[in-house]
């Protein structure tokens, strides 16, 4: 018996078909090339798609601050960085920061090893440990933390620490990009450091225990390489001052800053 078909659509095609009330297709559950190519072959075919589309590896080193400090009294320097390894969603992080004073030797330093993970386009939520060489007696701390862009455009970090002292401190640091020129950014930043309790040991009283703020402008002259020079007014608070005083040194004050900022 022959298909009868409606007048009304004698003619019509595509799109300009009314409406039909049929169920949708199956969805298809195996791949039409392993039926003439072999699943082991293809496989390795998609395996290779995912890889370098979306689910390959990078690495990255970025030293956002090396920098010498001329201040009132002796001159300083400063380092801060960072290196990763991994994917979009899952990456190892290694990052570090001191500074000391030229002829004096290093102040603080420390090192962290952190596993991150992307909780959304933005933001990676973080988390491992921190080491810090000095201050003496050396301290090992539990972190986690966050980083990423926030709305604005602004680069911001925050941290909790707990160390096998069981001192609990925290930072949050952030920075903006103003961008003068294609080569010529204006970079103000600041770093608020917090302690749970007051300890000696480390020279860090309870609250507010320092901050930074500072502004820095650099030339590109390649994205991957460029020097900058700026200003930084730098503070201790509270029980940290005291520590401070107490050691013959600086609570805080104003500094002339030229470095570099590089990655590859």
């Amino acid at each position: 018996m022959g298909h009868c078909t409606p007048a009304a659509t004698v003619g019509v095609e595509g799109t300009d078909l009314p409406a039909g009330s049929g169920s949708a297709p199956p969805v298809p559950t195996d791949y039409a090339a392993d039926a003439i190519y072999g699943p082991s072959a293809m496989g390795m075919g998609r395996h290779h798609l995912s890889l370098h589309h979306g689910g390959e590896n990078f690495s990255m080193v970025m030293v956002n601050i090396a920098e010498a400090k001329i201040k009132r009294g002796r001159d300083a320097y400063e380092w801060g960085g960072e290196a990763w390894y991994g994917g979009d969603i899952n990456r190892l992080v290694v990052k570090t920061e001191g500074e000391g004073e030229f002829g004096a030797g290093v102040e603080s330093a420390e090192v962290q090893a952190l596993y991150s993970r992307a909780i959304g386009p933005y933001f990676n939520l973080q988390a491992g440990v921190r080491y810090d060489f000095e201050p003496d007696p050396s301290r090992v701390y539990a972190a986690v933390g966050f980083e990423g862009l926030a709305p604005g455009f602004f680069d911001v970090e925050g941290a909790l620490f707990l160390s096998n002292r069981r001192e609990l401190l925290g930072r949050l640091e952030g920075y903006y990009d103003q961008r003068i020129t294609q080569k010529l950014i204006l970079q103000p930043r600041a770093e608020l450091n917090f302690a749970a309790q007051s300890s000696e040991d480390i020279g860090v009283g309870a609250g507010l225990t320092d901050a930074e703020i500072g502004v820095r402008l650099r030339y590109d002259i390649a994205r991957e390489f460029a020097p900058y020079v700026g200003v930084q007014y730098e503070r201790a608070f509270g029980r940290t001052r005291d520590f401070l005083r107490d050691e013959g040194e600086a609570t805080g004050g104003w500094s002339f800053l030229a470095g570099i900022r590089f990655w590859f």
